[in-house]
């Protein structure tokens, strides 16, 4: 039976950081936490998942000294954390006023939030990014003139830095705000034109999505293939990375349309993972020459990873440690996936 209603942020969040970041039980996660809706939602939902997931979850926000209402943005945040149960610490830095002012705020932020990680052994730094944020990004970096490696932009994880937002929208952050209660602040210099991706949010694309309403997802969608196309080499995910995107292909006169695309990024990318872990360990695991994504109950994509070549088989001839994880479903095909919607949808 089809889902009535799109996910909730919980079960977007609980998913990416299962699938895509990789926390086990036991894990620690350190919070960098704002005040602001994104950060907020990041924490309510966290302090939610961790008992159920079994992770453990420390809060820190940064006073960068630029602007008086931080202190009491942050206040707010510890306030929250206090009644989540979230150990909460803030700290301070130096931003000497400049040219990309910015940047150096950012760079300062995560060396705070780093030093404060280390501090209570927490191995990963969870970050709000969410997908208008990435879309925002890809905009940005192709405004300042960056090809293909520079667009594949916010991964789910990238080294210790996780963004289980970023199969959400700001709408789905909004609507979780809204539907538990979660208090947060505006930062008003997110409305400041004087910086490029205030414009970006507010005019650039605002206009792009009169054209297609779609674009969030479609950008979004160009980052993710470009991760994927520029993974490092390692046991074969070179080869994995040569074929990783046949996102229009008709594979014996039977197109793949945009679910199943989703699910070959999926398989692609846990494949790259699989072969890194295994060399790392000196162990191999399963066919690592070929992926698979169920077409229907009968028969599923094969893509061999070192000539791309796609064929159609029986699911049954799919060896288990390749098969998608729990919660993939095969989906018929309706259409070539490049007819006009997005490739993946984090719904």
């Amino acid at each position: 039976m089809p889902r009535s209603h799109p996910p909730t942020l919980i079960r977007l969040v609980g998913r990416c950081l299962e699938r895509e970041c990789g926390v086990v039980p036991g894990d620690v996660l350190l919070a960098a936490v704002s005040g602001g809706p994104d950060s907020m939602a990041l924490l309510h939902v966290l302090s939610i998942l961790a008992p159920r997931m079994g992770f453990g979850v420390f809060a820190c926000g940064v006073d960068h000294g630029l602007r008086p209402e931080a202190a009491a943005e942050l206040s707010l945040a510890e306030q929250a954390a206090a009644q989540w149960g979230v150990p909460f610490e803030r700290r301070s830095v130096c931003v000497a006023p400049g040219g990309n002012l910015q940047a150096r705020a950012r760079d300062a932020r995560y060396a705070a939030l780093r030093e404060r990680a280390r501090a209570v052994d927490a191995k990963y730094l969870v970050v709000g990014h969410h997908q208008d944020d990435r879309a925002e990004t890809v905009l940005l970096r192709l405004l300042r003139g960056a090809g293909p490696r520079g667009l594949a932009v916010l991964p789910p994880r990238a080294g210790d830095v996780l963004r289980p937002m970023i199969r959400a929208s700001r709408r789905d952050v909004t609507l979780h705000l809204q539907r538990h209660g979660v208090p947060s602040s505006q930062d008003p210099s997110n409305h400041d034109p004087r910086f490029l991706r205030s414009r970006v949010r507010h005019e650039l694309l605002p206009l792009l999505r009169e054209l297609s309403p779609g674009i969030t997802e479609h950008l979004a969608a160009v980052a993710d293939q470009l991760q994927i196309a520029g993974a490092p080499a390692a046991s074969g995910s070179a080869e994995m990375a040569a074929c990783a995107a046949p996102f229009d292909a008709s594979v014996d006169g039977v197109p793949l349309n945009r679910e199943q695309a989703r699910q070959l990024r999926q398989v692609l990318s846990r494949a790259t993972a699989s072969s890194e872990g295994a060399a790392a360990t000196g162990r191999a695991r399963g066919d690592a020459r070929q992926l698979h994504v169920p077409l229907s109950r009968e028969r599923a994509l094969v893509l061999d990873s070192r000539t791309g070549r796609p064929t159609i088989t029986p699911p049954t001839r799919i060896p288990a440690p390749l098969r998608l994880a729990d919660g993939a479903r095969p989906s018929s095909p309706s259409g070539p996936s490049g007819d006009g919607g997005d490739v993946n949808s984090p719904r």
